[in-house]
């Protein structure tokens, strides 16, 4: 196949990448979702819409993200903007518990998953980083450590402790180990 022929296939071939305006409409159509992750991380109105818009600015600037990822991509944005603009960092390593602790999601369909806003927010910085992000954002413990800049052990420590406080609450149950 000549060259010419041979760009003549590429060019036909549908733009993996998202564009500027696919970005744009990720945050058109998930504001309020985006907007609560934002919220949820600051506990901040005023700092969620300083990450939100930050997390608008910075997307519509980047320009090689595939098309499939970008509602990912937009919501990485927004807690990268959240950790630079709370920078959390871990408290003092606790003792380890002797108890394993299931959220009630896992357990039972009643909660349908969710947790008590309120609650969820009166959790140190740096526990309510790694509970949203690895509890209700899927992300691992290895990805939360690479973000928050701190070791796996600590990010461990924290999630524990952010179920820890949410059981104090009545949003957890523990279970014998």
């Amino acid at each position: 196949m000549s060259e010419q022929a041979r760009h003549q296939v590429r060019t036909n071939e549908p733009n993996p990448f998202a564009t500027r305006e696919d970005l744009i409409k990720v945050f058109h159509e998930d504001m309020n979702g985006l907007y609560q992750l934002s919220f949820l991380l600051t506990a901040d109105h005023e700092k969620a819409e300083k990450c939100l818009v930050g997390g608008i600015e910075d997307c519509v600037k980047e320009n090689r993200v595939f098309r499939e990822w970008a509602r990912s991509w937009a919501k990485r944005i927004i807690i990268e903007n959240a950790i630079r603009e709370l920078k959390p960092r871990p408290s003092l390593p606790s003792s380890s518990p002797s108890a394993a602790v299931f959220s009630h999601s896992e357990q039972s369909s009643g909660s349908g998953g969710h947790f008590d806003v309120e609650t969820v927010l009166k959790l140190g910085d740096f526990d309510r980083f790694v509970f949203v992000m690895s509890a209700l954002e899927n992300y691992s413990h290895h990805e939360c450590a690479l973000l928050l800049g701190c070791s796996v052990l600590e990010i461990q420590q924290a999630h524990l402790h952010a179920l820890e406080e949410l059981a104090r609450s009545g949003q957890v149950v523990f279970f014998a180990s």
